[in-house]
């Protein structure tokens, strides 16, 4: 890379140089500066990246539950770390910047909301979470290089309707994608595919738990005529498979602190894979789970946490993101390849959270990941583990 780039600045460096006029001085001004032009040819080598055959790699990044900002009922965690760095919200990303920038496209679960509402929802006892930030530090996920977001959880209407009006509202703004029940996220690759993003909260759900009053508005006429939920979700899937090269559905669901998927998760991830999803990535449990390859289809149980400030010191810090490759053809094909995953604390350092996801190169700690996720009580259920963790921690 250090190469190409040193040779392509020297060439960069010499054909402005013959551009100019034999009067001119080297002083003249020029419309680019020489330090963009090596921006922009970095950023191609980087996303320029092709299979033995010519087909394009796409790389896809997820990572789970992004949670930033203060919290109505609780004392306010973030705020003094966001401080601390002069309130400069890019703090928070400072150490996993170059792998979003350096991927096609970036899906986390923003969990929480981007208001300035004090709306309290009657549904919110004094003791729960109610997370909110100002929409002005939506900056902080295009400046970083996420393009997405799963907007389905537990936590998008902390600050009730309105809320997340204004969420929707900030992201729009921001150019970041987002997907919900009624709004389907679509990613444009390289102007060949289109990538389709859907999102569910699975939590109360299952069965004909979403036909619950306390659901309305969440879903669509369609939706609500099927007779269970995960009848409906696969409907959804079949269809966005039939419009979209390639389906990403992220689901919300599990139980908090469990490394082990129940039941439910493991039989709505495979109905996923079977209706067509490319990739299913789950969150909500705040705990790395263990990845099935079932169908040709990854099966992420859980990516735990990313960033989060509901706790200045969780008992379990440990996290992992899931990369994926897929094969993008010219004629509008596309095929998963493989996929690597990224151990890291949701904090730079082991005393206490300061909400800066840092990647682990090696050690102990990326050790005890590895092994969470092939731990066998945690996947005595999943015949299609994945257990050599090890092959998959940097890309062939």
């Amino acid at each position: 890379m250090l190469k190409k780039l040193s040779a392509l600045f020297c060439a960069l460096l010499l054909a402005q140089a013959c551009a100019l006029p034999a009067s001119a001085s080297m002083e003249v001004e020029d419309d680019i500066d020489i330090t963009d032009l090596v921006e922009i040819v970095e950023e191609e080598i980087v996303r320029d990246k092709k299979d033995s055959d010519g087909a394009y790699l796409m790389t896809i990044t997820c990572a789970g539950d992004f949670t930033i900002g203060k919290d109505m009922n609780h004392k306010d965690i973030f705020t003094p770390e966001l401080k601390k760095n002069d309130g400069n919200i890019n703090f928070v990303m400072q150490n996993v910047k170059s792998i979003f920038t350096e991927d096609d496209l970036t899906l986390i679960n923003f969990e929480g909301t981007l208001t300035e509402s004090t709306f309290k929802p009657k549904s919110k006892t004094k003791d729960d979470f109610i997370f909110s930030i100002s929409p002005s530090y939506a900056s902080v996920l295009p400046d970083n290089g996420v393009e997405a977001v799963c907007l389905d959880n537990n936590h998008v209407l902390d600050h009730g309707e309105e809320g997340l009006e204004d969420t929707k509202q900030a992201l729009r703004d921001a150019g970041v994608i987002y997907s919900t029940p009624l709004e389907t996220g679509v990613f444009n690759y390289r102007g060949i595919i289109q990538v389709a993003m859907l999102s569910y909260n699975c939590i109360d759900r299952y069965g004909t738990g979403f036909k619950s009053s306390k659901f309305a508005g969440q879903y669509t006429d369609a939706f609500l005529q099927h007779d269970t939920f995960e009848e409906a979700v696969c409907a959804e899937i079949e269809e966005a498979k039939r419009n979209y090269a390639v389906v990403i559905v992220s689901f919300h669901w599990g139980r908090e602190k469990d490394y082990a998927p129940t039941q439910n998760q493991i039989r709505l991830g495979r109905m996923a894979a079977d209706a067509g999803a490319d990739l299913v990535i789950g969150h909500h449990s705040h705990r790395i789970q263990p990845i099935e390859y079932y169908n040709g289809t990854l099966i992420c149980y859980s990516l735990a946490n990313f960033c989060f400030a509901g706790n200045s010191k969780p008992s379990d810090m440990s996290s992992f993101m899931l990369q994926a490759r897929f094969r993008v053809k010219e004629d509008g094909s596309a095929s998963f390849k493989d996929f690597i995953i990224i151990p890291f604390r949701i904090s730079s350092t082991k005393s206490t959270n300061n909400f800066i996801p840092t990647p682990f190169e090696s050690g102990a700690e990326r050790d005890s990941i590895l092994n969470t996720m092939r731990d066998p009580v945690n996947i005595k259920n999943l015949p299609y583990a994945v257990t050599d963790l090890e092959n998959h921690l940097k890309f062939q």
